[in-house]
């Protein structure tokens, strides 16, 4: 089964997408990752969002950033896959689509994110290469990855 997948600016998501996309964020990066932060942080008003549906189900989910938001170039992030649907080749779709979008949507040649380190190895799959030292973030390892066309 292939997600039904959506790309949408902030303004065009309704109140249930809305409701589950944060529902999920913070079923996987506070709940599952024990981590307490402040996953709204006033970005994704500014973001685009690209979200892969099994009918009313959120299976894969993230956010493009324009330049200047994240980082001086633009970035996606909150990158995540619903736990019952890991394993079955999402994270690589959804990576893959975002970044063609990111490119197009923001006319740039390059895209950084801030990656949790043990992924280092899918987002080099990717083409995305590392740049700089290993830091924490809300207690978790990550590193900042570039990809550049």
């Amino acid at each position: 089964m292939e997600p039904d997948w959506k790309f949408n600016s902030f303004d065009q998501l309704s109140a249930f997408e809305v409701y589950t996309i944060l529902r999920l964020r913070n079923e996987v990066f506070v709940v599952e990752q024990n981590c307490v932060y402040q996953d709204a942080d006033n970005k994704d008003s500014l973001s685009y969002h690209l979200s892969g549906w099994d009918d009313t189900t959120l299976v894969a989910y993230c956010r493009l950033l324009p330049p200047g938001i994240s980082f001086p170039e633009a970035s996606i992030g909150r990158v995540v896959i619903s736990p019952g649907y890991r394993h079955l080749g999402y994270g690589r779709k959804l990576m893959e689509l975002a970044v063609g979008l990111t490119l197009k949507q923001f006319t740039c040649k390059q895209i950084t994110i801030g990656a949790q380190l043990y992924l280092e190895t899918f987002y080099q799959s990717l083409g995305f290469v590392r740049i700089g030292e290993t830091y924490l973030e809300d207690n978790i390892s990550h590193i900042e990855m570039q990809f550049t066309i």
